[in-house]
C-alpha cells in the first residue's frame, strides 16, 4: 500500500522535484518530493482556491500547507500580511520552508500541528485544502476548528471536489458558520466560502 501524504513522517524514498508556476500574478518556484500531496506541481483544486479568493489582509492561516502552495502564494502576493502554514507531514513542512526560502517570502511561519491543535492566536482567514483520504473526521476536525479560531469577520476558504463530499461539507459547515456559499466552481471543484458575522 503506498503511503499517505498526511503521514507525519513519510519513510518513502526521495524524489525531489522542481518547477516554476505562475500564480496571482507572480511567478514561483517550487520543490517538492516524494511521500507529499501533489508532488508533480500545483494542484488544479489549489489553484483554483487561490484564484477564487478576494484580497487578503491580517493574520491568515494556510491549513494543512503541505509543501506550501497556498502560503508561499499568498505571502508573495501580499507581503504586508502574516501567515501561519501548519502541517502534521514533517516532509512537507521541510519543503514549505524551503520554498518560503526560495521565493523570498519572510512574512510566514510553518509550524507542525495536527488540524489546529498545536495553532495559536486567531485569525482574519483560513485557506484549506482538505486531505480527503485522512477521512470525515479529520477534515471536520478542521472545520469546526477553524470556525472557533476565526476573527469576527473573518472567512475560512475551502476547496474540495463534489464527487469527495463538497454538498454533505457544505451543509457541516453551514451549522458552524454564519454565512457558507459556493462562490466558484471550476470543473468537479467546489470554492467554499464560509464567514463569521462582525460585529
Amino acid at each position: 500500500m503506498s503511503e499517505q501524504y498526511f503521514t507525519n513522517q513519510p519513510t518513502s524514498e526521495h524524489k525531489y522535484a522542481k518547477f516554476e508556476t505562475e500564480i496571482l500574478g507572480n511567478t514561483i518556484v517550487f520543490h517538492t518530493d516524494s511521500g507529499v500531496f501533489s508532488k508533480g506541481g500545483l494542484d488544479f483544486g489549489t489553484r483554483t482556491l487561490l484564484e477564487a479568493v478576494p484580497p487578503l489582509h491580517g493574520r491568515i492561516l494556510d491549513l494543512g500547507c503541505g509543501w506550501g502552495a497556498v502560503g508561499v502564494s499568498v505571502g508573495k502576493k501580499y507581503p504586508e500580511t502574516v501567515i501561519v502554514m501548519s502541517d502534521v507531514n514533517e516532509r512537507a513542512m521541510e519543503l514549505a520552508k524551503k520554498n518560503l526560502k526560495e521565493n523570498n517570502v519572510t512574512n510566514a511561519c510553518v509550524i507542525k500541528s495536527d488540524a489546529m491543535d498545536d495553532v495559536d492566536g486567531t485569525f482574519d482567514f483560513i485557506l484549506n485544502n482538505p486531505p480527503i483520504r485522512a477521512g470525515k473526521a479529520v477534515i471536520y476536525k478542521m472545520f469546526d476548528q477553524a470556525s472557533e479560531r476565526l476573527n469576527k469577520g473573518g472567512a475560512l476558504y475551502v476547496v474540495i471536489r463534489k464527487q469527495q463530499g463538497a454538498p454533505s461539507a457544505k451543509a457541516h459547515l453551514q451549522e458552524k458558520f454564519d454565512h457558507v456559499e459556493v462562490i466558484a466552481k471550476e470543473k468537479s471543484y467546489w470554492i467554499i466560502e464560509c464567514k463569521k458575522e462582525a460585529e
